[in-house]
């Protein structure tokens, strides 16, 4: 099979974002008072953070941490060290983050937090220093009441632990509700790692009762085998869904009886790859993206799915595990295929609602059994979809233009009732 590229367009992110709230905003008749209250980020702030390498030299990152909204209640949002992280980006992920929010019906605003870097190349100790010198610059924005920080892409639970230390350090005393994703040991959540696959296969399920397809038999193919893309597709597989293919930023792997997925976790595990998982023949990624199955779950980066590649999809259900991977002029093309899309601010919205979980137990030291979180969360998720599908079937929206239609009126009446001030 071939594994030649297709050069995508470069695409803003923060545009697409712009002109998915201005597509629900029309379909609300929003008033254009309240318009120019809550499509803009509230606060934006750029910051230089140099960092002492193990070499002795300084080398100075960009940063940035948007809060998009806090007229629902204290931002939340994701930190992403990732060499491609820009600030349009970050601002297209708060914006999304806010409606996520709402669309789940948590007290919570959208924020975004990044660092232009390459965690891949850098040691502990750097990165360590990194999140320090970053957690330091933010300090003034972040807060249990203000503004809560949580893992994003290549940023783990220890770097948490890092920044939810060095803003302690600074208060005088532990915060634990400053961040969430932490380790459990400093007051991290039990299932908070694996949420937001968790909320993915929710919706999954929902979707599947909803058009009649028997989960048992339901072929699958995973676009980014990362911590959403991998829990999904185990849960998948347990539930008898074979996983056909997967992909990760080195490879992607086809196996049409299904790929054993626990054995596949371990391998990435050990090697820190797909490539070369046996029983599996390698394709390119174009190839997984078009792959006849009843399930496509794009898990990885923004624009995965253009106006270049949507209408060779071959998927019944387009599952957004990952942030933005479809495109507005994709979602029309996949929308007149009668693709049925999970858009993101409902499918991975599992990870935020369990952040919210956790934020909840640090703040009243009172902390719950992984049963427990699991059982809310399916309760949250199934809730949520059912809202977006019922609005989805009345207007005859896309489950897009639904999602947002229901997050974007939420803020719109949070933002009417409190008013302006001053």
């Amino acid at each position: 099979m071939s594994t030649t590229a297709i050069q995508k367009p470069v695409i803003n992110p923060y545009e697409a974002a712009l002109e998915n709230f201005d597509l629900a905003a029309d379909a609300l008749e929003l008033d254009e008072n309240v318009r120019a209250m809550i499509k803009y980020p509230e606060r934006i702030l750029s910051v230089s953070v140099p960092v002492r390498m193990d070499g002795g030299n300084i080398v100075r990152f960009e940063g940035y941490r948007v809060q998009h909204s806090t007229s629902r209640g204290p931002s939340k949002g994701g930190i992403r060290f990732h060499p491609n992280v820009t600030l349009d980006e970050v601002k297209a992920l708060a914006t999304w983050m806010t409606w996520k929010c709402a669309v789940v019906n948590i007290p919570f605003g959208g924020a975004k937090g990044g660092v232009t870097c390459n965690p891949k190349r850098m040691s502990m100790g750097e990165l360590e220093r990194l999140t320090r010198r970053y957690a330091s610059a933010i300090l003034p924005m972040i807060g249990p009441e203000r503004d809560i920080p949580a893992p994003d892409v290549y940023t783990t639970p220890q770097i948490m632990a890092w920044i939810m230390d060095t803003f302690s350090m600074n208060m005088g005393y532990p915060v634990m509700g400053v961040v969430t994703g932490k380790p459990i040991s400093l007051g991290g959540s039990l299932g908070r790692n694996e949420a937001t696959g968790r909320g993915c296969y929710y919706t999954v399920l929902s979707s599947c009762r909803h058009l009649n397809i028997p989960v048992k038999g339901a072929r699958v193919a995973v676009q980014g085998f990362g911590n959403a893309g991998s829990l999904a597709a185990n849960l998948l597989h347990t539930a008898e869904a074979p996983v056909i293919a997967a992909s990760d930023s080195t490879a992607a792997i086809y196996n049409r009886h299904g790929l054993d997925i626990p054995a596949l976790i371990q391998y990435k595990e050990r090697t820190g790859s797909l490539r070369g998982f046996p029983e599996a023949e390698t394709i390119s990624p174009e190839e997984l993206l078009a792959m006849d199955c009843e399930i496509l779950i794009p898990a990885a980066l923004e624009n995965a799915i253009t106006e270049e590649n949507a209408s060779a999809v071959g998927a019944r259900i387009v599952a957004e595990a990952a942030n933005g991977p479809v495109t507005p002029e994709a979602d029309r093309i996949l929308d007149r295929k009668g693709v049925f899309l999970i858009p993101d601010i409902l499918c991975n919205a599992g990870g935020v609602t369990v952040s919210y979980f956790e934020w909840v137990q640090d703040e009243n030291h009172l902390f719950w059994d992984e049963q427990d979180v699991n059982s809310r969360l399916e309760k949250v998720m199934t809730r949520a979809f059912n809202d977006v599908l019922k609005i989805h079937l009345e207007r005859k929206a896309s489950m897009r233009l639904a999602a947002n239609m229901l997050g974007i009126s939420r803020v719109a009446d949070a933002n009417r009732i409190r008013g302006l001030y001053p």
